[in-house]
């Protein structure tokens, strides 16, 4: 017994293995997705405040300047026809304007010092943005499903299959994900949340309005049909009219001959990948810098 009792003894002490490094950045990613979750649920004025921007565009675009738009091909005044090519407009808006208060989040979570608490502890470096930006994809989705029945009340109706009507929504998020990243490396590039609030909005003015969102470009100035048929926010817009079935015929795909536009939902797929790619990679970086 006792030279057992050495023997045990002398063995050395298991430690459990550690996770993964995938694993361990998602488990960590979904703990501060959670964290933000619950938060938003415990300040629900944030999430009402965040509806009433989309449906009032959605109230002003259709009744008030709805019957001054007119379509090529078709009647003046017209309202169902701009409705139906409207919405997919004002979709992407609204997930796009999100990236504003991302940044916002993020860049008070800075300030109130609660990133620097989050980096102390053994957890994932990416994974308090992923979590945030994940938390921020949620609120966009649920946004999305109200303003979708808003959007139904006042007559817009989608002329494909549910699946092919899910998949435009699903390519409307992915935008919405994609440019929670650009929101993320602006909240840790300013020192308050007005900062980034204002920072994170003043871009994307331009972006949404020279762009297919509310009125066909070819109207537009030749230089601003080029930049708006490359603009990835217009090619969000026009995959989603097309998985929505909302294409007018006698509105022209493109008029300068863009390959987005030729090819919508795939350039819209390749875009919010690649934006994903390039601005998660410098959010990272400047988180890890911002709080050394």
């Amino acid at each position: 017994m006792s030279a057992v009792g050495h023997a045990a003894d002398e063995a050395p002490t298991r430690t459990p293995r550690s996770r993964g490094g995938v694993t361990r950045s998602v488990r960590d990613s979904l703990v501060v997705a959670q964290r933000n979750l619950i938060r938003m649920l415990r300040i629900p004025e944030v999430v009402i405040f965040g509806l009433i921007q989309p449906i009032m565009f959605v109230v002003l675009f259709t009744y008030v300047f709805g019957g001054s738009i007119a379509l090529p091909g078709a009647q003046a005044g017209d309202t169902q026809a701009y409705r139906e090519f409207l919405m997919a407009g004002i979709f992407a808006q609204t997930v796009t304007f999100a990236t504003a208060g991302a940044g916002a989040g993020i860049a008070d979570d800075m300030h109130k010092g609660l990133i620097d608490r989050f980096r102390s502890l053994p957890m994932s470096r990416g994974a308090v943005l992923t979590g945030r930006t994940l938390a921020d994809l949620v609120q966009t989705a649920l946004t999305l499903v109200v303003l979708a029945v808003v959007a139904l009340l006042i007559g817009w109706r989608s002329h494909e299959n549910p699946a092919s009507v899910l998949g435009g929504f699903a390519l409307l998020l992915l935008l919405g994900y994609a440019f929670s990243w650009i929101g993320a490396l602006i909240g840790l590039s300013v020192r308050t949340p007005e900062a980034a609030t204002s920072g994170g909005l003043i871009w994307l003015f331009p972006l949404t309005f020279i762009s297919n969102a509310f009125v066909p470009v070819n109207g537009m100035p030749a230089v601003l049909q080029h930049i708006a048929e490359w603009n990835p926010f217009s090619a969000t817009v026009a995959g989603a009219r097309q998985l929505f079935g909302n294409t007018i015929d006698s509105v022209p795909r493109s008029v300068t001959g863009a390959w987005p536009m030729e090819h919508p939902v795939l350039a819209s797929v390749i875009w919010s990948v690649l934006i994903i790619a390039v601005f998660r990679t410098l959010a990272v970086r400047k988180y890890r810098s911002a709080t050394a």
